[in-house]
């Protein structure tokens, strides 16, 4: 997990709230402190990288320590997690954590779903590793964003959310929109406080996915199949797609959509509006 892929420190991402700039300004999105990775804690205790060689002789954590390590940074995760739900309750926010793998089309269904959707406030955290590329494509809508950069890291996680939470002051009673990291692997794993998982998946990604990746699948509230417009161009079998979803997550409700010609996307818009219920 993430001792391994080197997402496991607490360097807690960049989040930037972007304004918009006037006609002909100079902006500079590279101005930013970036973290020194002799700075960075990956998750190994007492591992210093101040003048270390990396060597043939490195020594790593013993598989029992790794798992330990990864158990109470999952732990702490979800306790930061319910707080985050409950601050989202006492607001009756409804927040979706959106993931895919990178590529799925999850933001150009957000710019679309923000301009045509039309039932309140809406807001959106985007989480990538760099550029506020995918935030200023929001941000043009006229929706509130912030971004989070996560840097080396591969998800977002409870505490990075609280922060762009409380930086981006989402009004009561808005849909909240969390763009995770293009991944399938971590994001499944922790928790945001968020009401439910959306896994955007594409028809040129293959009819396998759930079976290759069965944790996220397994934690899916809802699955949109986008790009159904590519459908006679590839080789992917709806059909077969839901089956081995279910296989893994029996109740999970499956929607065929295109995010570019907009096919399919009353049906997601009758979902959302459907989730849309106060908190009591």
């Amino acid at each position: 997990m993430c001792a391994t892929c080197g997402c496991g420190g607490e360097t807690g991402g960049l989040i930037t709230v972007p304004h918009p700039h006037s006609p002909g300004e100079d902006h500079d999105h590279h101005d930013h402190a970036h973290h020194d990775p002799a700075d960075h804690d990956h998750g190994h205790p007492g591992h210093d990288h101040a003048g270390h060689e990396h060597g043939g002789d490195h020594v790593h954590l013993p598989i029992t320590e790794t798992v330990t390590l990864e158990q109470q940074v999952l732990a702490k995760n979800d306790r930061l997690a319910q707080e985050n739900r409950a601050w989202l309750a006492e607001r009756d926010i409804l927040a979706l954590n959106m993931t895919s793998s990178p590529g799925a089309g999850k933001t150009t269904l957000l710019v679309r779903t923000i301009g045509e959707l039309g039932a309140g406030p809406i807001a959106v955290i985007e989480g990538d590793q760099e550029t506020l590329l995918d935030a200023e494509r929001i941000m043009a809508t006229g929706c509130k964003v912030a971004q989070i950069n996560t840097g080396a890291g591969c998800h977002l996680d409870a505490a990075m959310t609280r922060r762009a939470l409380d930086m981006l002051a989402p009004e009561s009673g808005s849909l909240l929109f969390i763009e995770n990291v293009g991944n399938l692997v971590c994001p499944a794993l922790f928790d945001l406080g968020e009401s439910g998982k959306v896994v955007v998946i594409s028809v040129t990604e293959g009819t396998d996915k759930p079976l290759k990746y069965p944790h996220m699948f397994s934690v899916a509230t809802l699955v949109l199949i986008n790009k159904i417009d590519l459908l006679p161009y590839v080789d992917f079998d709806p059909d077969r797609f839901g089956e081995l979803a279910r296989s893994v997550n029996p109740g999970v409700r499956i929607l065929q959509i295109s995010a570019s010609t907009g096919a399919g996307l009353a049906q997601w818009y009758e979902w959302l509006c459907a989730q849309r219920v106060p908190a009591r």
